[in-house]
């Protein structure tokens, strides 16, 4: 069986040349298979090679990435990148099992048991129909905008900083309103306001 494997291996690789290291240049991601330029270890200039990347993912390599060149048919100018390292900005320190996503500006999301890790300046995420976080909890460390409808089951708690303050009509729907403090509409206090009692004169501020 495994003699068989290997008479196949070799006679897929018959007219393969040796892989080679390679620095890459220039990246042309427009095509459907990114095609670079760059140069051997020997100076050997590369140009047009394929990009080979993996289903789901892809990237631009930074200039200065070492590259695998595998020539085909044991030509340089028919040679794919089946691989591309860059230690300038890999996520170095990771433990067994670790998997990390980077670029090279800085931005990473790393995948630790359990936990994801993410940094970023701005992280924009668009559902067409419709998004939902299932979580026991979620926290906001700075402010937060809604820009339609807020609507919720669990009522609301607020506490600290300027309140809450409301633009438009506040309307409730059953239970009651209660407060330990007074109550002020269009600047007259519930709790301190007079007015004409039915006797003439003013009656005193409610209780």
């Amino acid at each position: 069986m495994w003699a068989e494997v290997d008479k196949r291996i070799r006679r897929a690789m018959t007219g393969v040349r040796q892989a080679f290291r390679g620095v890459l240049g220039l990246v042309n991601s427009a095509p459907a298979v990114q095609l670079v330029q760059g140069e051997g270890l020997a100076g050997e200039p590369l140009r047009d090679l394929e990009l080979f990347q993996h289903f789901g993912f892809t990237s631009n390599p930074p200039a200065g990435t070492a590259i695998v060149v595998l020539p085909l048919g044991g030509k340089t100018s028919h040679g794919i990148i089946i691989a591309t390292e860059n230690g300038q900005y890999r996520i170095k320190g990771l433990a067994p099992g670790e998997t990390a996503v980077f670029n090279a500006f800085g931005d990473t999301f790393i995948f630790r048991d359990g936990k994801i890790d993410g940094t970023t300046k701005t992280f924009t995420l668009t559902a067409s129909e419709s998004m939902k976080f299932d979580s026991p909890t979620a926290e906001f460390t700075g402010q937060v905008t809604v820009q339609q409808k807020l609507s919720g089951n669990g009522g609301m708690a607020i506490q600290g900083g300027d309140g809450a303050s409301f633009t438009g009509n506040v309307s409730q729907t059953g239970g009651s309103y209660t407060t330990d403090q007074d109550v002020v509409a269009s600047g007259t206090s519930l709790h301190g306001h007079r007015h004409t009692g039915d006797s003439g004169g003013m009656t005193e501020s409610p209780l």
